[in-house]
């Protein structure tokens, strides 16, 4: 079992940047394919970016160039790094993970274990 409790650090204006954070607790070792996901209202989540054991990293391709994601193992913490945020990244973000890879949901793979989303909206 996975814990994963999302949270936010300051607010969010277009062409500014913020960093969203997940800690993970629990069966952390074994389910270490980490991922942000977004969710618009009234659409289905999708990937934004994800992280793999052994360092690879995908990025869906709205945010490539814009969001780093990275890991601090010593803290069981995932961080997004938002930069150049634009209107339309305004949405739900979620934290997931799972013990087998499922890239950013587009191969039909989800993860098993999800956070309860923050909300980041983006003022113009």
């Amino acid at each position: 079992q996975v814990e994963l409790v999302e949270s936010v650090e300051g607010s969010a204006q277009a062409g500014g940047s913020l960093t969203i954070s997940c800690v993970a607790s629990g069966d952390t070792d074994d389910n270490n394919y980490i991922a942000w996901f977004r969710q618009d209202p009234g659409k289905k989540r999708r990937g934004v970016a994800s992280i793999e054991p052994d360092g690879t990293i995908l990025y869906a391709q709205s945010v490539e160039g814009r969001f780093t994601i990275s890991v601090d193992s010593a803290t069981n913490t995932v961080s997004l790094k938002m930069d150049n945020l634009a209107p339309g990244d305004t949405a739900m973000y979620y934290c997931a993970a799972d013990s087998l890879p499922f890239g950013l949901g587009t191969w039909g793979v989800w993860p098993k274990y999800w956070g309860r989303g923050i909300q980041v909206t983006v003022s113009s």
